[in-house]
């Protein structure tokens, strides 16, 4: 990554950082070092607030399967791919806030077709779907909802099967 895409970057990071603070969301987490971009984890405690903002077109009974829903805000670099990859304990659910972005899915380990998502698209992805996010020309941002499928067992980060990826990972 070049100097100009890190000062961008520390940007992007900065500017939603500062709105999710006006939005009064708790921020538990923040990652900036994934290859792709990264990622903002709001309070677990906001999580219906979160469902509700951008996800208003569906039903708390439809969107949560479980006590858990790990709200998240995922950032996307421009040119980058997340991972192929699917869960075994979650499905997810996806709004697009800044796009576009890419998306590719299928029910098998073969990559589906890409598929551009505008801002305030809309996506939901089952357990076991294959799926992956993709930054085209400008930065991605996509509000995303884990729905934990196991009530014992939530998904984490280690509930991801990686069938390709440009990090070796």
């Amino acid at each position: 990554m070049d100097n100009n895409n890190t000062i961008q970057k520390e940007t992007i990071f900065k500017e939603i950082a500062l709105w999710l603070q006006t939005q009064n969301y708790g921020v538990t987490q923040q990652d900036t070092a994934r290859p792709w971009g990264g990622f903002f984890v709001i309070d677990e405690s906001q999580a219906s607030r979160f469902a509700q903002q951008f996800f208003p077109h569906l039903k708390m009974s439809d969107i949560q399967i479980t006590n858990k829903l790990s709200p998240k805000i995922l950032i996307v670099a421009p040119e980058k791919r997340l991972s192929w990859q699917y869960h075994f304990r979650r499905a997810e659910i996806w709004k697009v806030l800044e796009g576009p972005v890419g998306v590719k899915i299928s029910d098998n380990d073969t990559e589906g077709e890409l598929r551009e998502l505008s801002k305030d698209s809309f996506i939901q992805m089952n357990k076991g779907e294959r799926h992956r996010l993709i930054g085209l020309d400008s930065w991605g941002i996509v509000a995303e909802i884990w729905q934990h499928t196991d009530p014992d067992n939530p998904s984490d980060e280690e509930d991801i099967v990686r069938l390709q990826d440009d990090f070796g990972r």
